[in-house]
């Protein structure tokens, strides 16, 4: 084991001692009350399977009959959530073989950061997984279950409905992914003519025509951003079976390891031999794996946000401090865009997550030595499924980058470190994305441009307001101003601006998601200004530098005058930026909104 990966683990799980230690009480508590169809009255237990077929309803009569909660987040509007309408009648055929019985538990929602990308609806995104969360825990409540399948993909419902296990953590649960849809247009391609629309040069049908040639069918975006991440943790925290991630849908492959879920819930359930509930999958070394993975592959910078969160719904306290040891020590071994030029179906083909978590196991790197839900041990992962005459089996995977351009092997990687920085100075702290960024832009000082809010940059730009060296502070985008919305729109305009040669960097109290590319972004940044961060009294032409390589976040601006500007602005006492659009609406109807995507930072 890497000394700094054992040490960052220790110190986990020094510092969430108590915290962990009452999680594990509560979950012990709620295994010892026994299988809820058991402390049913006749009332309460005919109202619970009244729905269900004769033959099912038959054998739920018997308490000690095994019954699986699906919670899904299908919906026919995203990609890649519309396969998951053909999962229940295959999970709950393949329960039925198996002796047992499965019930749709419930549904959680699940917006399109795509869709709703530069658009008043991403305000509601973040706070979405909180809603997510408790909609699993709704789910679950009526503790009639004996073990739960998660049917779940993209940006914050995979956290989501983790954080809604986690107040299940007695119960085996096994997440149940989608897959990414073939291939389309390449990303080059695509990102070309975003950047050609943000010069004005082509037409917003052969925009359009780019994107739908892009985003085509069912499945996940095939781009590597925070959908995908979210699958490769689940691979590295062990609640997946081995290999699940990135099996396109709709296929037999996929079909066979949807079934095969069930069956191995069943398998883990309480009672038998090999009971996994999931407190004992997630602990502190799974979750430093999610984290070595993270850095390993260059993923979302979203993480950054919900580990922290997902860890603490466990008892268990991660840090931003955590995730920069870790990325100083973990190399960047895979490349897939926007961190290189392919999409994560070419990442399969090139060996994929088993290539990866051999890398990082052989180079001591992620902990071997944690419990999944396929058994014990992280090697398991490094199999991958294929059918043999129609039969679900698990093979090792290939212990060879089929394409360096895509994998590389820990011990000669694309670069030392792995893809995420924590940043800290006078501005307050941010994370950066590295894994995209040319050496040459990993330092950036310039004057900096305020704007508070993606649409004033985006006006200036289209105004030629940008052909110069610049840092573009973009600020009163935190969760308490207005629910902290992904700024990826941005990426476009800026790009073109740092093609041409100048100097450019972002710097924001918002997010720029898992689809973070070549410009350097300082985002996260905290306390955000709407909280009364420094980030509030920057003013244009105050030189920034934004310095990846040192971990600085600077303003060469003097303590005094910044405290002379603070004064000042606390006396305006401005409204500005708190509770827009929706998120204000929210705000104003549904009571302290913010305060799930706040807490956030208390651990940071």
């Amino acid at each position: 084991m890497h000394p700094v990966t054992a040490e960052v683990t220790e110190r986990i799980v020094e510092r969430s001692r108590d915290s962990r230690a009452a999680y594990l009480e509560e979950v012990e508590a709620a295994r010892n009350a026994g299988p809820g169809r058991g402390k049913l009255s006749c009332a309460n237990f005919a109202h619970a399977f009244a729905a269900l077929p004769g033959s099912d309803k038959q054998r739920m009569r018997d308490p000690s009959a095994p019954n699986i909660a699906i919670v899904s987040a299908y919906n026919d509007m995203l990609s890649a959530h519309q396969p998951l309408e053909r999962f229940p009648p295959i999970i709950k055929q393949a329960a039925r073989e198996a002796g047992a019985t499965a019930q749709y538990a419930g549904g959680v929602p699940a917006m399109c950061d795509g869709v709703t990308q530069g658009r008043p609806g991403m305000e509601l995104s973040l706070f979405s997984r909180d809603v997510i969360a408790m909609a699993t825990a709704v789910a679950l409540t009526h503790d009639a279950f004996d073990a739960a399948l998660m049917l779940g993909i993209c940006d914050k419902i995979v956290p989501g409905l983790f954080i809604g296990s986690a107040a299940f953590g007695h119960l085996p649960v096994i997440f149940v992914p989608g897959g990414p849809m073939t291939s389309g247009a390449s990303n080059a391609e695509k990102a070309r003519v975003r950047a050609l629309y943000a010069e004005g040069r082509v037409t917003r049908e052969e925009l359009l025509d780019s994107e739908m040639n892009s985003y085509h069918g069912p499945g996940t975006c095939t781009f590597y951003g925070t959908a995908n991440s979210n699958q490769m943790m689940m691979e590295m925290i062990g609640l997946h079976l081995p290999g699940s991630a990135f099996v396109t849908p709709n296929t037999p492959l996929r079909d066979a390891l949807v079934a095969a879920a069930p069956k191995r819930a069943l398998e883990i359930r309480d009672g038998t031999n090999d009971y996994t509930p999931f407190s004992a999958v997630v602990d502190a070394k799974s979750l430093v794996n999610a984290i070595a993975g993270l850095l390993a592959t260059g993923g979302s910078t979203n993480h950054t946000l919900h580990l922290i969160a997902m860890g603490r719904a466990a008892g268990l306290r991660l840090t931003w401090e955590d995730f920069d040891d870790l990325s100083r020590v973990t190399p960047l071994i895979a490349r897939v865009y926007p961190n290189g030029s392919e999409d994560v179906n070419a990442f399969q083909a090139a060996g994929g997550m088993a290539f990866v978590i051999r890398q990082l196991l052989d180079a001591g790197l992620a902990h071997e030595d944690v419990r999944t839900v396929a058994g014990p041990g992280l090697r398991r992962y490094q199999t991958e499924p294929f059918l043999d005459d129609g039969r679900l089996v698990w093979r090792e995977g290939t212990p060879a980058s089929l394409d360096r351009d895509i994998l590389r092997r820990a011990d000669d990687p694309f670069q030392p470190e792995g893809g995420l920085r924590l940043l800290d100075g006078p501005l307050g702290r941010a994370v950066i994305k590295t894994s995209a960024v040319k050496p040459e832009h990993l330092t950036i000082e310039a004057p900096a441009l305020v704007f508070e809010g993606q649409e004033a940059l985006l006006a200036a730009h289209k105004r030629g307001e940008l052909n110069r060296d610049f840092v573009a502070v973009v600020r009163f985008q935190g969760p308490k101003a207005n629910g902290m919305p992904e700024l990826h729109s941005l990426t476009p305009a800026l790009g073109v601006q740092l093609d041409k040669g100048f100097k450019v960097a972002l710097v924001t109290d918002g997010r720029m998601s898992g689809a973070s590319g070549k410009v350097p972004a300082a985002i996260h940044v905290t306390p955000e200004a709407a909280d009364g961060g420094p980030l509030a009294y920057v003013r244009d032409g105050d030189i920034i530098r934004v310095d990846a390589r040192t971990g600085a976040l600077d303003i060469k601006v003097a303590p005094e005058e910044l405290m002379r500007r603070e004064a000042a602005r606390q006396s305006e006492r401005s409204d500005r930026g708190y509770g827009r659009g929706l998120f204000g609406w929210m705000r104003r109807t549904a009571g302290r909104a913010d305060a799930g995507a706040c807490a956030l930072f208390e651990a940071a």
